[in-house]
């Protein structure tokens, strides 16, 4: 499979604990957010075709910063802290939660958003509160259901044709689209280029 050289050479930026720490807000830029162990880091590392740009693990919490990763000097992804399950303290989730807002409330840079889920458990109570509490209306979505190797095509292809008729039904003023992926098997990934390139390259 063709990997785009400008995702391949994506290399490790800086990490931001808090607003001050984000890099200048300038050019274009792309977020993965979701919640946690739905299989972001693997989703980013795919893409990317590589390994070890995102850290991946079992335990959920693991991306505790906002991680941002350098394509060229105009064009950035940023992989989010999960949300959701993470195994640490109130004040920690209470501080990504203030993080993740301020960062999407003010990042006049960002220019899409990569919502990773769990296919197997997408657009859960969580998600539906992030996405209406936290994510501003015209910031366009992309939904990847990650993990599609563990059901059969037809099952995922379902399951896709339910949360495409939910999202219809309940988020008619976002422009939200979405598809299946796995990254173990490498499944829709130049499908995500397509929105990738269209936002980091102001492709209409």
């Amino acid at each position: 499979m063709f990997v785009p050289n400008s995702y391949r050479q994506a290399s490790y930026m800086l990490s931001a604990h808090i607003v001050k720490q984000f890099p200048p807000d300038q050019g274009r830029e792309v977020a993965f957010v979701g919640r946690s162990n739905a299989g972001k880091s693997s989703a980013l590392n795919a893409i990317t075709d590589q390994k070890n740009l995102a850290r991946t693990s079992k335990i959920p919490g693991r991306t505790q910063q906002i991680n941002f990763f350098q394509l060229t000097d105009q064009q950035r992804l940023a992989d989010l802290p999960g949300y959701g399950f993470a195994k640490v303290p109130p004040a920690v989730q209470q501080h990504w939660q203030t993080l993740f807002v301020r960062y999407l409330g003010s990042r006049k840079s960002l220019k899409g958003l990569i919502w990773v889920m769990d296919i197997r458990h997408p657009l859960t109570e969580v998600d539906q509160t992030w996405l209406m509490q936290h994510v501003p209306l015209h910031l366009p979505l992309h939904i990847l259901l990650t993990k599609a190797d563990k059901l059969s095509r037809s099952a995922g292809l379902n399951t896709l044709n339910q949360i495409e008729q939910r999202l219809q039904t309940e988020h008619t003023q976002r422009l939200v689209s979405l598809q299946v992926f796995s990254a173990l098997k490498r499944q829709g990934i130049e499908e995500v280029y397509h929105y990738l390139d269209q936002w980091l390259n102001d492709v209409g």
